[in-house]
């Protein structure tokens, strides 16, 4: 493994205006936080009747009910507990079906920021969309590229906050300096606070950093990152959010045939798959991918 500098005591925050070139430039330079850090949050970078149109947007999908293969909502089974991720499962690559989503995975703001992140054109490889109603569990910590499996490189999420998220209702964590580690076989989560199987305990002298959001804040960060959340605590709060996941068009050379890449003009472009693989994060009670 790759040695890592001491970890961040905050998140580094950076101004939208970092987006928009030069003459608005901020004192400080994103791309080399976010490659010092492995994140960076880019604070209202949506406006908030962008927000409440995406979150409308999902509340009246669930609303409708399933989209086989994209978002299945089921019943508890009797005799068991009560799980309310069964009512509200996350999303899965809704840009397939939805307009929407699609034009928010493919958003020139996103797109200028990443293609300095990454330093070359990138390529949309996913998106979601997390309900995390009041008493869901969270998602152990854990790494994207696990799951992307982006060779020889590795991904980069974008983190789009649609509630206020904080520590009572499941706000995410970091662990800095993880991000210049490789992937780690994880260890089995906790199913009672997790609903994911996968956790990534924190390397010897590195600690999560929680990360609080306003709604249209987005935070990108490194596919290697180890990151996760706790369970939402709160009885009336729901902590929602949309997920993207890009790569770089140039150095990607293999991902997971889960994910199929879009360019952000919105045109299919075929990636080799890698092996292994699957969406992000393996549930506790489904068999594999769905």
């Amino acid at each position: 493994m790759t040695n890592v500098h001491a970890p961040a005591t905050a998140v580094t925050v950076v101004d939208p205006a970092a987006a928009r070139g030069p003459g608005s430039e901020p004192d400080t330079d994103p791309a080399r936080q976010f490659a010092e850090d492995g994140y960076a949050i880019f604070r209202s970078l949506f406006a908030p009747e962008e927000v409440a149109e995406i979150r409308a947007e999902f509340m009246a999908m669930h609303a409708r009910g399933p989209v086989p293969g994209h978002f299945e909502p089921r019943p508890d089974v009797p005799g068991e507990p009560v799980d309310v991720l069964h009512s509200y499962p996350r999303v899965m690559h809704p840009h397939v079906f939805n307009d929407l989503a699609r034009r928010y995975l493919l958003d020139a703001r996103l797109r200028s920021i990443l293609e300095r992140l990454l330093g070359e054109q990138p390529l949309a490889a996913q998106s979601m969309f997390y309900f995390k109603p009041p008493g869901a569990r969270g998602q152990a910590l854990h790494q994207d590229n696990f799951y992307l499996r982006v060779e020889p490189g590795t991904c980069v999420a974008a983190w789009v906050a649609c509630d206020v998220i904080d520590r009572a209702n499941g706000g995410l964590e970091v662990v800095p300096g993880t991000h210049l580690m490789d992937v780690f076989c994880p260890e089995d989560a906790d199913p009672d606070v997790s609903f994911t199987r996968e956790y990534v305990p924190p390397p010897p002298g590195l600690a999560p950093v929680p990360v609080d959001m306003e709604p249209g804040d987005v935070l990108f960060f490194n596919g290697s990152l180890v990151h996760g959340s706790g369970p939402n605590a709160t009885t009336d709060r729901f902590r929602r959010s949309f997920i993207c996941h890009y790569v770089g068009q140039r150095s990607c050379e293999r991902i997971s045939p889960w994910y199929k890449t879009l360019t952000m003009d919105g045109d299919p472009v075929r990636v080799p798959e890698s092996v292994g693989g699957g969406p992000c994060g393996t549930e506790t009670d489904v068999a594999g991918p769905h």
